[in-house]
């Protein structure tokens, strides 16, 4: 009950209103200021201006706004700009989460493009629109008051002469009563001869002539005066007034306009808009945190097992070298990451974790099993859309020599021979090296994956798996003066794995090699005696994995091989290691850094 009798109060509010404001309009048809206000020239003067004052005030708060929109606009534009992803992110715009980023700062680049085009719109329509309408507005009414002016100049003017006229009309009469006043005094004095009394009478005579051309000019001042009057304030200034109306009534009506047209230029770009908020909806809905996840397993696995469990290390058995080394290396090796390397006895930083299985050989060899893989499938699926790119080229050249064969008018076959001849060598070269990484795939298919992790690898060199100076000691003969030093406290140990990638190989550097028991004993004792005097070992190393030597200047080793380190990386990913060989001579070369565990004297 209540609900309806609120809402028989609202409408009956409402048609109250509409009845109200329907009373105004026919009461501003049939009322006018020229006959309501016919008094109120200065007033209405005073209010045009105000109102036109108020049309200026409405175009500076336009102006103002456009200012506010093109900053927002160029502000919302530098945000999207400095917030791009960088050329070194490009690798992950993979993951859904950064594809709806990217998607989110696509729209509101949109939403800056859709206020710039307010700002236009106010701009060029609404403020030009009210500019010219209050230059016009001033000018009219400029008019109309100097129109107005002059005829209150008239009317003054008129009335001036009307009073002047009237002044003289009683000053004329007064002369004559006085001049009558006289000639009858005269006529009644004895004593005044006939002609002093003709003369009063002729002054007397004389004065109601005057008096009586005063009486007339005044009447017909006065006559004038009145029609010029009535005219005035029937038809002249009435018709100033309705101007001023007209002018006033002009410039609301515009006022209304020009705010429903700024209103209409917001809501034009409003669906845009929504739609561009759409658009941010459906890229947030677009993020798949499992997609994700799994797209962050397939680019960082490895294909490696997790480390096996830690044998127990009888000490009653071990050698206390190898033990206390073994124990100082599990140490050190924790506080360690595959994001640095030891390099000219410092820790330095490498690259960032997306680019961890960076790779710098043509068959991705030094990457982990998985990832190498990976990368060749890359790269087989992009030669393979290169040929059949070239492929379309070299069809459509032959289909273009044959037109030109058929009809030489149209193109000599000659200039299509050098790009098909082109073409073909490419295409060819493209084949050739499809078939290259082809095999590579073969073959990288064909090794089994790594079965255990570098920690596991570790486990098994600790527990004897190996073969080393630290084994059983038949090792040491050659090198104890390098060997002892590892027990010093502050030594340090960098442990790292096939993920941190590999450089270029250095050369091979004078004296490296194999040594072979054909050559000289006495020429190659004294230059590995020299050789370790001038390279004394820095440290030793053990092989996490087995590594044959492929380029020159490299050394092979197999899993758990113990070596000495007598160069560390120099940030190329090989380090130059030397190990006895069964003929009392030095092996030396170079091998991955990431296949071996390092442990560096202090």
């Amino acid at each position: 009950m209540l609900a309806l009798l609120a809402g028989g109060s609202s409408r009956s509010s409402s048609n109250n209103k509409l009845a109200e404001s329907e009373s105004a309009a026919q009461n501003s048809s049939t009322m006018s200021w020229g006959t309501e206000l016919w008094d109120q020239n200065d007033n209405l003067a005073i209010h045009t201006n105000r109102g036109i004052d108020a049309l200026d005030k409405y175009a500076n708060f336009l102006r103002d706004r456009v200012a506010i929109e093109t900053e927002y606009a160029g502000k919302l534009r530098r945000l999207v700009k400095n917030y791009q992803p960088k050329k070194k992110e490009e690798e992950d715009n993979e993951f859904t989460s950064m594809q709806a980023f990217r998607n989110l700062l696509k729209e509101v680049g949109d939403l800056a493009g859709q206020r710039e085009v307010v700002s236009e719109s106010l701009q060029l329509q609404i403020i030009a629109g009210v500019t010219l309408l209050s230059k016009t507005l001033r000018e009219e009414r400029k008019k109309c008051l100097s129109d107005g002016a002059n005829l209150q100049q008239n009317l003054t003017t008129q009335l001036s002469s009307l009073d002047r006229a009237k002044r003289n009309y009683e000053k004329a009469y007064r002369d004559s009563e006085k001049a009558v006043d006289s000639y009858k005094r005269a006529d009644m004095d004895l004593n005044l001869s006939r002609a002093e009394v003709e003369r009063y009478k002729n002054v007397m005579t004389a004065k109601i002539q005057q008096s009586d051309d005063a009486k007339n000019e005044y009447a017909n001042q006065l006559q004038k005066t009145n029609n010029l009057q009535q005219q005035h304030f029937s038809m002249l200034l009435p018709a100033v007034l309705n101007r001023l109306q007209e002018l006033d009534e002009k410039r609301t009506r515009g006022f209304r306009e020009f705010i429903v047209g700024a209103a209409d230029v917001e809501s034009s770009v409003a669906p845009i808009i929504a739609r561009c908020m759409e658009g941010i909806v459906k890229a947030g809905e677009s993020i798949n945190e499992k997609e994700d996840t799994f797209k962050v397993i397939e680019r960082y696995q490895s294909g490696f097992t997790p480390p096996r469990d830690i044998p127990f290390e009888d000490l009653s058995k071990c050698d206390p070298d190898s033990v206390q080394d073994s124990h100082y290396s599990n140490s050190t090796s924790n506080h360690l990451t595959i994001k640095g390397t030891m390099s000219a006895n410092k820790l330095r930083k490498r690259v960032g974790i997306f680019n961890i299985f960076g790779s710098n050989k043509e068959d991705f060899s030094d990457l982990p099993p998985n990832q190498r893989r990976k990368k060749l499938q890359g790269k087989i699926a992009e030669l393979t859309q290169s040929i059949a790119q070239e492929t379309k080229a070299r069809d459509g050249l032959m289909k273009m020599k044959i037109v030109y064969e058929a009809n030489s008018s149209l193109g000599n076959p000659m200039t299509v021979e050098g790009q098909l001849n082109e073409s073909e060598h490419k295409l060819e070269k493209l084949k050739v090296d499809l078939k290259k990484y082809q095999d590579f795939l073969e073959k990288a298919c064909q090794v089994p994956a790594a079965t255990s992790s570098p920690q596991a690898s570790r486990n098994q060199l600790q527990n004897g798996h190996r073969t080393s100076r630290h084994s059983n000691g038949s090792a040491d003969d050659h090198h104890d003066d390098g060997d002892d030093q590892p027990d010093d406290a502050g030594s340090l140990s960098s442990s790292a794995s096939p993920e941190s990638g590999l450089g270029t190989s250095h050369t091979s550097l004078p004296g490296s090699g194999q040594g072979s028991a054909n050559e000289n004993a006495i020429g190659e004792d004294t230059y590995y005696e020299t050789e370790v005097e001038t390279l004394n070992p820095l440290g030793t190393c053990r092989a996490l994995y087995p590594f044959e030597a492929s380029s020159e200047g490299s050394i092979p080793m197999s899993e758990g091989e113990e070596l000495q380190v007598i160069e560390i990386d120099q940030g190329d990913g090989w380090t130059r290691v030397r190990r006895a060989n069964n003929s009392n001579g030095w092996d030396e070369g170079f091998v991955p850094t990431s296949y071996i565990e390092c442990t560096l004297y202090a």
